[in-house]
């Protein structure tokens, strides 16, 4: 069996589930949901995250981000069209690519960054995202190179009944993945520029560098140096001195 008819099949299976044409539209409504209030803030002129010090690595980018004038508010109004276009079905698909190259931006971009706003959220849109383009894949899949035009079975998906079964398999993936997103990954950073300067040296509180923690978290926020260059400094750092009696 061919790639492409493999595909058509198994699409063809999730599109009679009643259970995943919801999450469907409970993607789409996120997805949009998430783009809507910043495009706004950008399309009115607004910082994003103004709470942000200019100092933290991320606001830097915004910082430097919101002083680009006309640019700026096009990327809001990107945002917007992306978000809208999502919430209608017959251009849920445009939307969705429209969409897809700046969240995979956001998401690199936070990880990049280890920013604790979007650390957890930007790959779950990511996913969210992918999960649109694929329930809409029949309307792309044409421009895929191995794609072969399917033989019809002479119904449609509007004649065929929709399964009311649970796909309890496929949400278990779903929770497993939204765990690994917001437990797992955020874990692999022992070290994170945090939001502001408190929150960043209480990191160290329980740890044996205490002293080259405070200079990292100064270095960031007080400093505003690059979270690469800071980070080298702290690796640098000897551990805390034990005083003994």
């Amino acid at each position: 069996m061919s790639i492409s008819s493999t595909l058509d099949r198994l699409h063809s299976q999730a599109k009679q589930n009643r259970w995943l044409r919801y999450f469907a539209v409970f993607n789409s409504l996120a997805l949009a949901a998430g783009f809507i209030p910043s495009g706004i803030v950008k399309i009115m002129g607004e910082r994003f995250a103004s709470g942000l010090s200019a100092n933290h690595p991320m606001g830097h980018y915004l910082e430097a981000l919101h002083l680009t004038g006309y640019y700026y508010t096009f990327i809001g109004v990107v945002q917007i069209t992306a978000a809208l276009l999502l919430l209608i079905p017959r251009t849920a698909t445009l939307g969705a690519f429209l969409y897809f190259p700046i969240i995979l931006n956001i998401c690199i971009l936070t990880y990049a960054l280890r920013f604790d706003g979007s650390l957890f959220t930007a790959p779950l849109m990511v996913l969210a995202n992918l999960y649109v383009l694929g329930w809409n894949y029949e309307k792309w899949k044409y421009i895929l190179p191995f794609n072969r035009p399917a033989i019809s079975d002479g119904l449609t998906e509007k004649q065929k009944s929709l399964s009311n079964k649970f796909p309890t398999l496929f949400f278990a993936g779903v929770f497993a993945a939204v765990i690994v997103f917001v437990v797992v990954v955020p874990s692999l950073y022992s070290i994170k520029p945090r939001n502001t300067l408190p929150q960043c040296i209480k990191q160290f509180k329980d740890s044996n560098r205490t002293k080259a923690g405070a200079d990292f978290c100064n270095c960031i926020h007080q400093s505003g140096e690059p979270l690469d260059k800071c980070l080298d400094e702290y690796k640098k750092g000897s551990d805390d001195t034990i005083r003994t009696p």
